[in-house]
C-alpha cells in the first residue's frame, strides 16, 4: 500500500462506492505516496479516508479483508498468470454476449420478414383489385405500409 497506483486505485474505488469518501485527506496522503518516508496500512486508511472497500480486523478471526474489485485488483498485480486468465475470460463472456445478442437480431430480422410477406400477401388479396395500374398498385401497399408506421411507431416513414 506504499505504491502510488495503488493508493489512486483506492481512491477511485471509493469515490465510485462511498459517498463520504475523504477527499480532502486523500490529496494530502496522494502527494506523499510512493516517497521513501511514506508509510500506509490497511488500518490507517480506513481511519484516514472513512474507507469502506477495505476492512481490517483484528482478534481470533481478524485479518484485513477487500472488496472483490479490489481483491482482484492485488491478485492481478501479484499474479501475471492470473491477470492473463481475467482478460482471456473477460474476452469469452463479450463474445458469448455479442452471440447472443446477434442471434436476437437475426431472429427479429426474420420475423419481420416473415411478417412483412404476410401482409403484403393481404393486400394483394384484399385490397388490390385488378383493373389498377402498377403505379396505383405501388401506391396502396405504400399506404398501407404507412399505416403500419402510424400504428406502431406514431409516424410515417418519411417522417
Amino acid at each position: 500500500m506504499r505504491n502510488r497506483n495503488t493508493i489512486e486505485f483506492l481512491a477511485v474505488w471509493e469515490e465510485l462506492h462511498n459517498p463520504d469518501f475523504n477527499r480532502v485527506q486523500f490529496e494530502a496522503v496522494k502527494n506523499e505516496a510512493g516517497l521513501n518516508r511514506f508509510v500506509m496500512t490497511p488500518t490507517k486508511w480506513i481511519d484516514q479516508m472513512n474507507a469502506i472497500g477495505i476492512v481490517s480486523k483484528v482478534g481470533r478471526y481478524g485479518g484485513t479483508y477487500a472488496h472483490s474489485d479490489i481483491a482482484m485488483s492485488f491478485a492481478t498485480w501479484i499474479s501475471p498468470e492470473f491477470q492473463l486468465y481475467i482478460m482471456k475470460d473477460y474476452r469469452r463472456l463479450k463474445m458469448d454476449e455479442n452471440s447472443r445478442l446477434s442471434l436476437n437480431w437475426n431472429l427479429n430480422r426474420e420475423i419481420s420478414k416473415l411478417n412483412y410477406h404476410i401482409h403484403t400477401d393481404a393486400i394483394k388479396t384484399n385490397l388490390i383489385p385488378p383493373e389498377l395500374t402498377p403505379e396505383q398498385i405501388s401506391f396502396t401497399y405504400a399506404s398501407e405500409a404507412d399505416l403500419l408506421n402510424v400504428a406502431l411507431f406514431g409516424k410515417t416513414a418519411r417522417q
